[in-house]
């Protein structure tokens, strides 16, 4: 069985997490000039998190894949269990974050909900940029 190329979804996987950011700074800025500065805060704030989730969540089904491959011949199929702690991780990191946020700094929970959107415009603006430019 022959590996499967990872190097174009790499690439893609590289270009979400920029344009995870890149969104997030610019829809923040915006909301701290059109809204409040706490706005602003809460949505850079979300877009962050929602970026650390994504890093971990790559990180992690990354080792699973490893794993995977590396048992392919053995009857073992135990996951390894800092990839399953990365998976569950990154949900406690989000509400924690949220949470603790909101409490101390009165961040507003909406902006924060509305910054952890920047990873889903970002997977659609990557999309679209993998259809007008296919790596082939």
């Amino acid at each position: 069985m022959e590996a499967l190329d990872s190097s174009p979804f790499k690439l893609t996987e590289r270009r979400i997490a920029q344009l995870t950011l890149l969104i997030g700074v610019l829809a923040a800025v915006c909301a701290a000039l059109v809204s409040t500065l706490r706005v602003g805060t809460g949505i850079l704030v979300g877009a962050v998190v929602a970026w650390l989730s994504f890093r971990w969540l790559e990180s992690a089904l990354d080792g699973l894949a490893r794993a995977s491959t590396a048992n392919a011949g053995s009857s073992s199929s135990g996951a390894p269990i800092g990839a399953i702690l990365k998976i569950l991780g990154r949900y406690a990191l989000m509400v924690g974050a949220v949470y603790v946020i909101f409490l101390v700094f009165h961040v507003p929970v909406v902006s924060m909900l509305i910054g952890l959107c920047a990873l889903g415009a970002a997977t659609m603006v990557a999309t679209l940029y993998e259809l007008w430019h296919p790596a082939n």
